[in-house]
C-alpha cells in the first residue's frame, strides 16, 4: 500500500505528519489515506515522548479536498443500506478529527493534551481545511496564490467532516455564510480578516514557527472555545433574540439563492440551525446525518459525477486520440475583436506565443488593448502583478502581417460570420504556414465540413468554439469535420488544456451541440410570450429551474439583432421544415430597435448604467396576456425538456459520443439547470418512462418539437438509464 502521509518525531519531541500523496501534484484524500492520517495521530498521542503535533504538507498546497469517487465506492458497497455505510464513513471521519481536537486531554478537566499546529504551505480545500479547523492554531504561508476555504457547496454537498460545525462555531452564522453557503476560497490574508486561520507567516518560516507555537502552548491555546464551560454560540444561537433574526433572514436569503433546487445549502443550514441547540458532539451527529441525507439526494450525485468526476475526465483526456504530445507553442488569431482578443489573452496567460492579426492595425492595436485592459483588471483585484502583466502582455504580437504567422503551430481565426470572409482569411494564412499546422476555426454556426474546402488540408481543419466572454467561461466546444483528422483533435485538446478550460468533443451538425439547445430555449420562451403567457411567470420559471437566466433576459445579453440574423439563416438553410413560432416577437422587437443590453432596450428596460428595471411594457401592449394561462409545472417542463430534447437528439445523431461531454457542456456552457447534473442526468432523475409522459403531454398540448426520440421512448420501454446504457463504465464492459 502506497503512503500518503509520513510521519516522524523530531528531538524536541515533535510530531510531524505530512502529507505527500505520490504521482499527484495536489494531495486528495482517499480512505486509505485518512486511515493512515488516524493511525499517526494514535502514535503521536500515545507517545510520552512526543510533546506536540505539526500537521503539514510536502507539496505547494496542503489539499485539494476529498477524492469523491469514495462516496461512490462506499455507496457501492454498503449495497442495501447505503445511508448506513455513508454515515458511518462520515462518522469515522469525524472520530478522527475529534480526537486530533481534543489531543489527549482529561474529559472532566480539558487538561494534559498535546498541542497541534495546522502548517500550510499554500492552498487547502474540502477535508483539508476541515483537518485544518480541527487543529489548535492554524499556520499559513503568506503565498498570494494560495485559497483556503470549503468548497463543497458548488459541487452539491456541504462541508461534512466537522467543516460546517466547527466553523459555525468559531465565528457565527452571519461571518461563516460566504465560507459555506457561497463555498467562497479566500487568499491566506483574507482568512486570517475573517477568523478561518490565526497566522499568515513567510513560507520559510512556516514549520518553525508552527514548531516554536506547539512547544509553547498552555492547557488554555488547545481549548475549543465549544469545549470550554460558559460557551456561547457567537451572534446568538436561534433562540437568542440577534440570533433568530439572522437564522430566519439565512433561511430567507438560501431559498432566494437556490430556488428550492439545490439539496445541500438548506440540508447545511439545517444542520447549522439544529446543531446549534446542542453540545457539540451531538451536532458532529447531525452534521453526518444531514450530509449522507444530501448525498443520498440523486441531485447531488449527479452534481458530483458531472462537475467533478466527468469533468476532472474529460479535462484530463478522456476522449483524446492517442497522438503524441500536441501542446501549442505559438498561435496566431485572425480577427481582434472581442472574441480574438480574449483567445489572445488566455493564450498569452498559458505562456503561448500569440500573433493577433487584423486588417487594419489600429484593430490589431485596439485588440491588444482589450487584453492590456484584462490584465490591469487582474492587478486592481491582487490576481496578478504589474510585473507579471508585463510578460504576459509581450507575449502578443498585433499585426496586420500575415507573413508574422510563420512558425504557429495552431491558428484560430475568429473573423466575421461570413463563409466567404472566412475562406479568404484561411487561404491567405496557409500560405505562410508549416504543413502541419493545425487550423482552427471559432464559428458558432456555420459547418465546419463547409468552411474547410477553403483549406489546403481539410484532416488539419477544425472548429473550436468558445464562448463569450472567453476570459470568464469555462468551456470549449471542438468540432470536428467530415475529414477532420486525429492531430488537429488532439491539438485542439491540448490547446484547450493548456489555456485551462474544460473541453467537450463533438461532430459537426447545424449549431453543434450548445447552440443547437440553447437556441430552442430561447425560442420557447418567445413562443409563450406569443401565445400570452405572462412574460414574468416565464422568466421566474426558468429562474426556478434553477437557469442563471431566463429565456427573454438571455436574448437580451445576447442581443436580438444576432437573433434575427440566426433566425433568417436557419430559415434559408431549412426552407419548409423551419419552425417560425417565435419569429414574430422576436422580429418585432427588432423593428422597434430594442435590441437587447446593448442598446438599453429589450425584453427588459433599462436605466442608463445597463441596469434592468423591469420587463418593457409593450410586450403585454402587443401580447396580451391569456385570460387562461398555463400550470406553472407545464411551463417549466417546456424550457426544460426543450432543450433535453435536443441533447437526445445530439447523442442519437451522432453528434454526441460521449454522455459525459453532454452534461458537462450543458452546465458550464449555458448554466443548464447544475442541480441536475446536466440533461442525461436529469431524465435518469426522473426516470426515461417519466420523461416520455411529460413529451408526450407537451406534444399533445404544444406541438410535435416536444415529441420523444425514438431512443428516448426505447429506453422507457426497457427500463433503461443513460449513464446505465452509454456511461463510462457501460462502455468499458460492452
Amino acid at each position: 500500500m502506497t503512503k500518503d502521509f509520513k510521519y516522524a518525531v523530531d528531538a524536541d519531541g515533535v510530531a510531524t505528519i505530512t502529507w505527500d500523496v505520490p504521482d499527484k501534484s495536489m494531495n486528495v484524500m482517499s480512505r486509505d489515506g485518512f486511515a493512515q492520517f488516524d493511525s499517526m495521530v494514535d502514535d503521536a498521542l500515545a507517545d510520552d515522548a512526543v510533546k506536540g503535533i505539526i500537521v503539514t504538507s510536502a507539496k505547494k498546497d496542503f489539499a485539494g479536498g476529498m477524492d469523491l469517487n469514495v462516496l461512490s465506492t462506499i455507496r457501492a458497497e454498503a449495497g442495501d443500506n447505503p445511508a448506513q455505510g455513508l454515515f458511518d464513513f462520515t462518522m469515522s471521519g469525524h472520530h478522527i478529527l475529534r480526537k486530533l481536537e481534543r489531543a489527549g486531554m482529561d474529559a472532566k478537566t480539558n487538561k494534559g493534551g498535546k498541542p497541534v499546529a495546522w502548517a500550510s504551505p499554500g492552498t487547502s480545500a474540502g477535508i483539508g481545511t476541515e483537518i485544518g479547523l480541527a487543529c489548535h492554531r492554524r499556520f499559513v504561508a503568506d503565498n498570494p496564490k494560495a485559497k483556503v476555504g470549503l468548497p463543497e457547496i458548488l459541487l452539491g454537498i456541504f462541508p461534512g467532516a466537522g467543516g460546517t460545525t466547527r466553523l459555525i462555531r468559531m465565528l457565527g452564522l452571519m461571518a461563516a455564510s460566504p465560507l459555506l453557503l457561497e463555498g467562497k476560497m479566500l487568499p491566506p490574508t483574507k482568512s486570517k480578516a475573517a477568523g478561518v486561520i490565526d497566522e499568515v507567516v513567510p513560507a520559510d518560516e512556516l514549520l518553525a514557527r508552527a514548531k516554536e507555537w506547539v512547544l509553547n502552548a498552555t492547557n488554555a491555546d488547545i481549548l475549543k472555545p465549544w469545549d470550554a464551560k460558559g460557551y456561547k454560540f457567537p451572534g446568538g444561537a436561534p433562540y437568542h433574540p440577534a440570533g433568530f433574526m439572522m437564522f430566519v433572514g439565512a433561511s430567507a436569503m438560501v431559498h432566494g439563492k437556490t430556488q428550492g433546487v439545490y439539496p445541500a445549502a438548506k440540508a447545511m443550514l439545517s444542520a447549522i440551525y439544529e446543531g446549534a441547540l446542542v453540545p457539540f458532539d451531538t451536532a458532529l451527529k447531525i452534521e453526518a446525518r444531514w450530509f449522507t441525507k444530501v448525498l443520498m439526494n440523486p441531485s447531488s450525485s449527479a452534481m458530483i459525477r458531472s462537475l467533478f468526476i466527468n469533468k476532472t475526465a474529460l479535462e484530463k483526456g478522456a476522449v483524446r486520440p492517442d497522438v503524441e504530445d500536441q501542446s501549442v507553442k505559438k498561435v496566431g488569431i485572425l480577427g481582434a475583436g472581442m472574441m480574438g482578443a480574449g483567445i489572445a489573452y488566455v493564450s498569452a496567460m498559458a505562456g503561448i506565443e500569440v500573433v493577433l492579426m487584423d486588417r487594419e492595425q489600429a484593430a490589431a492595436d485596439k485588440g491588444k488593448a482589450h487584453v492590456e485592459g484584462i490584465l490591469q483588471g487582474g492587478i486592481k483585484r491582487k490576481k496578478t502583478t504589474p510585473e507579471k502583466a508585463a510578460v504576459v502582455l509581450g507575449r502578443v504580437l498585433a499585426t496586420t502581417d500575415y507573413a508574422a504567422l510563420k512558425g504557429c503551430d495552431l491558428i484560430v481565426e475568429a473573423v466575421f460570420e461570413d463563409v466567404g470572409v472566412k475562406a479568404e482569411v484561411t487561404k491567405l494564412a496557409e500560405a505562410h504556414l508549416g504543413s502541419g499546422a493545425i487550423f482552427a476555426t471559432n464559428t458558432s454556426t456555420l459547418p465546419i465540413s463547409e468552411l474547410a474546402k477553403a483549406s489546403r488540408n481539410d484532416e488539419n481543419f477544425i472548429g473550436i468554439h468558445f464562448f463569450s466572454p472567453v476570459d470568464r467561461m469555462a468551456l470549449v466546444e471542438i468540432i470536428k469535420g467530415e475529414k477532420t483528422g486525429d492531430k488537429a483533435v488532439a491539438k485542439s485538446l491540448d490547446f484547450v488544456r493548456q489555456i485551462r478550460k474544460t473541453p467537450i468533443v463533438v461532430n459537426d451538425a447545424r449549431f453543434f451541440y450548445a447552440n443547437r439547445c440553447i437556441i430552442p430555449y430561447i425560442n420557447e420562451g418567445l413562443t409563450m410570450v406569443r401565445e400570452g403567457v405572462n412574460p414574468s411567470v416565464i422568466e421566474n420559471a426558468a429562474k426556478q429551474l434553477g437557469f442563471p437566466l431566463g429565456p427573454l433576459q438571455l436574448n437580451d445579453e445576447t442581443s436580438i439583432d444576432l437573433g434575427v440574423k440566426i433566425a433568417k439563416a436557419t430559415k434559408e438553410a431549412m426552407g419548409d421544415t423551419y419552425n417560425d413560432s417565435a419569429d414574430e416577437v422576436l422580429f418585432k422587437l427588432f423593428d422597434e430597435g430594442r435590441l437587447g443590453r446593448k442598446s438599453l432596450s429589450g425584453f427588459y428596460n433599462y436605466n442608463e448604467k445597463g441596469k434592468r428595471t423591469g420587463l418593457w411594457e409593450g410586450l403585454e401592449t402587443n401580447w396580451p396576456h391569456a385570460d387562461d394561462q398555463p400550470d406553472f409545472t407545464d411551463v417549466k417542463h417546456r424550457l426544460a425538456m426543450v432543450q433535453t430534447l435536443e441533447a437526445v437528439r445530439a447523442l442519437e445523431e451522432g453528434v454526441l459520443e460521449d454522455i459525459r461531454e453532454g452534461d458537462v457542456g450543458a452546465i458550464l456552457g449555458w448554466g443548464f439547470m447544475p442541480w441536475s447534473g446536466g440533461p442525461f442526468s436529469w431524465l435518469d432523475i426522473l426516470g426515461a418512462a417519466k420523461a416520455v409522459e411529460i413529451c408526450d403531454h407537451l406534444a399533445e398540448t404544444c406541438g410535435e418539437r416536444f415529441a420523444a426520440p425514438a431512443l428516448l421512448r426505447e429506453m422507457a420501454e426497457k427500463g433503461e438509464s443513460f449513464y446505465g446504457r452509454f456511461g463510462p463504465e457501460a462502455s468499458a464492459a460492452a
